[in-house]
């Protein structure tokens, strides 16, 4: 059987390692969203971008043709099979 000794010190090197790579991806996705070059894609439900110049607004589209979060809400009740 493998000693604890062994075990927790492996644990947590794998959470620093971890850590570390969520660090450099947090701040590459700070870096885009500050300077205006994110572009991000949900499939065919819709997606948002920004980098348009207008001050770094955000531009959302459902596939469904209309906008906004109301569509999203009236949508709820069939999405989490509610009544």
């Amino acid at each position: 059987m493998v000693e604890a000794s062994k075990i927790l010190p492996a644990v947590l090197i794998a959470l620093v390692l971890v850590s570390a790579v969520q660090a450099f991806q947090l701040n590459s996705l700070k870096e885009k969203v500050e300077s205006g070059t994110l572009s991000v894609s949900s499939g065919s439900k819709g997606a948002v971008s920004v980098g348009s110049g207008d001050g770094g607004s955000a531009v959302a589209s459902s596939g469904s043709g209309s906008t906004g979060a109301a569509s999203s809400i009236a949508d709820l009740p069939q999405m989490v099979g509610g009544c």
